[in-house]
């Protein structure tokens, strides 16, 4: 059984070890959201990590549609698990909250087999995108490529996180230039625990609705 009302929005990035899941967190504790990784790859799962950074009680960890114990792309995990991942079959679960996240595997045009990609899942489920676009050398071509896939497609999205060292050429050329609107930015920290995931969380449920 699925709901069609509750909200939902999709994480995904400009690339793989992008800070997708701690975003996810912070969201999941903003949102006081149910969580749910349709694809996994690789242990320890992100699902596991989410569980342990919020305290938020009302939520839901939801479990994987596809679990696959190798750390690669899933069209890759899978083939050497023997399956194959069809989109069809990534079913929303079931919730009662109002609000669901949900977190791609890897950057956004990662494939799922040889037809879809990571960001095929948040078009089926017509759920907004929460973009994480790292800082670095070489980031703003990253995020534009990404942006502009995400624009031919004709998908929803709700902001941008940037993650990283504060560059404000950088952050400005990308926010001008996708007219999106940034929804937190995560500078980096020492220790990533649940204070941390709910400082952000307050900064994150400031900008929401701005």
């Amino acid at each position: 059984m699925t709901l069609s009302y509750f909200e939902k929005y999709f994480v995904t990035a400009i690339g793989t070890d992008s800070g997708k899941t701690v975003v996810s967190a912070i969201l999941t504790q903003a949102l006081q959201a149910d969580y749910w990784k349709p694809v996994q790859c690789g242990t320890p799962t992100d699902s596991n990590t989410v569980a342990k950074l919020i305290n938020n009680m009302h939520c839901v960890i939801h479990p994987e549609a596809y679990l696959l114990p190798h750390p690669m792309s899933p069209h890759a995990a899978a083939k050497l698990a023997g399956v194959a991942i069809k989109l069809a079959e990534i079913k929303l679960p079931y919730t009662e909250s109002n609000c669901l996240i949900i977190e791609g595997a890897g950057g956004a045009m990662v494939p799922l087999n040889d037809q879809d990609f990571v960001i095929d899942i948040a078009a089926q489920f017509d759920a907004p995108i929460v973009l994480v676009c790292n800082i670095y050398l070489g980031s703003i071509n990253h995020s534009l490529l990404t942006i502009n896939e995400i624009k031919r497609r004709g998908l929803k999205v709700k902001g941008i996180v940037f993650n990283g060292e504060e560059n404000i050429e950088t952050e400005n050329y990308i926010l001008n230039y996708s007219g999106y609107k940034c929804l937190l930015k995560l500078r980096p920290a020492t220790t990533v625990d649940s204070e941390y995931i709910q400082a952000n969380a307050i900064k994150l449920f400031e900008n929401w609705d701005e």
